[in-house]
């Protein structure tokens, strides 16, 4: 074999890996945003649940309920993109923290065995979601490495893929909690 022939098989080989490594990382972040996508759902398939469940004692934070309501029917909008999910994710999860503590203020709510369940099965389906964004997250960055470093850098802008969008919490959440206010409301 000659010496130009051997150069350039590994040339082919070389951008055959960097190609099927970018595709597998892309496929990657779709189906770990998916797997997001499916918590997701559960979370809002939850909603109508906890709002019947709620609102009869909730008459005060009526306009709360019905902006968890609202954003649950933004959510079952099939045409949103990833951004606008994780947008609207973020205002969730912030709307249904408040319900949360709103519903530690009434006493009767708290000893509702419904209510009760539905909060188990909110933290349950919560802490699936937590999981699934940090799976996210590391496919994102992986997948956003790939974009960014050499030489895969090269292929990833011919094949046109661009950086995926990492899931962050809010500036509010990222705030300490007033223990203290807690405890005195």
């Amino acid at each position: 074999m000659n010496l130009p022939l051997v150069i350039l098989i590994f040339i082919i080989l070389a951008l055959v890996l960097m190609y099927n490594s970018l595709v597998a990382k892309k496929n990657q972040v779709d189906n770990i945003f998916a797997s997001v996508d499916t918590q997701l759902k559960k979370r809002y398939d939850l909603i109508p649940n906890l709002v019947s469940a709620v609102s009869k004692y909730m008459e005060h934070e009526r306009s709360l309920l019905e902006d968890v309501t609202k954003l649950r029917t933004q959510a079952n909008n099939s045409n949103l993109s990833e951004s606008q999910k994780i947008a609207l994710d973020a205002k969730m999860s912030k709307a249904l923290g408040s319900i949360m503590v709103a519903v530690e203020n009434y006493p009767d709510l708290k000893a509702n065995e419904n209510v009760m369940h539905l909060q188990r099965s909110l933290n349950e389906v919560e802490e699936q979601i937590s999981a699934a964004r940090r799976a996210y997250n590391q496919a994102v960055t992986d997948y956003n490495n790939a974009l960014e470093q050499i030489p895969t850098n090269f292929m990833a802008s011919a094949m046109n893929y661009k950086p995926k969008e990492l899931f962050e919490i809010s500036e509010s959440e990222r705030q300490n909690v007033n223990v203290r206010e807690l405890f005195n409301s």
